[in-house]
């Protein structure tokens, strides 16, 4: 009867362990194909991407916690552009008048998109912000952050990536 019981336990244990391997495959996630055109005219696509890393961040003008990660977003885009990140900071959502005043007043180094000038926003269901997305140098979705991530949080998504580790 014990025999049968570890038996049991056992069995379970490597179904369960099974099953978690099954459920966390490594296969990454392609992303989704996108266009996007910053406030400069630059375009960006899923092909003039391919080999950098990219950090999408979803943003509005009135996000708190998006202003107070202002600054460290241009920061790592600043730190990193040159080991090939792409940083495109896509305001949902807005005017564009509304969002070129407010970089006036709030200047900002990355790229900015707007929702009219991207898919982006409806591919990732930007619905709250601020929310951080990283396409690794193979296309892939390497990791995805909804709400603040701080600078601890982004490092990490970038980590993820290729980016910010011993290069």
């Amino acid at each position: 009867m014990r025999a049968r019981r570890s038996l049991i336990v056992v069995t379970a244990v490597l179904l369960l362990v099974a099953l978690h391997g099954w459920a966390q495959s490594d296969e990454a996630e392609p992303a989704p194909r996108f266009r996007a055109k910053t406030l400069t005219g630059e375009s960006y696509n899923n092909q003039s991407v391919k080999g950098k890393v990219v950090l999408l961040e979803f943003w509005t003008t009135w996000c708190t916690y998006c202003k107070d990660e202002e600054v460290l977003v241009d920061a790592i885009d600043h730190e990193f552009s040159a080991k090939g990140l792409v940083v495109l900071a896509v305001d949902v959502g807005e005017s564009k008048k509304t969002v070129q005043k407010y970089l006036q007043e709030h200047p900002r180094s990355c790229r900015i998109v707007m929702t009219a000038d991207t898919n982006l926003a409806a591919m990732y269901q930007a619905n709250s912000y601020p929310i951080y997305v990283v396409i690794d140098r193979d296309g892939n979705i390497a990791g995805e952050q909804r709400g603040a991530a701080g600078e601890r949080g982004l490092r990490g998504l970038l980590r993820r990536a290729g980016v910010g580790a011993e290069e």
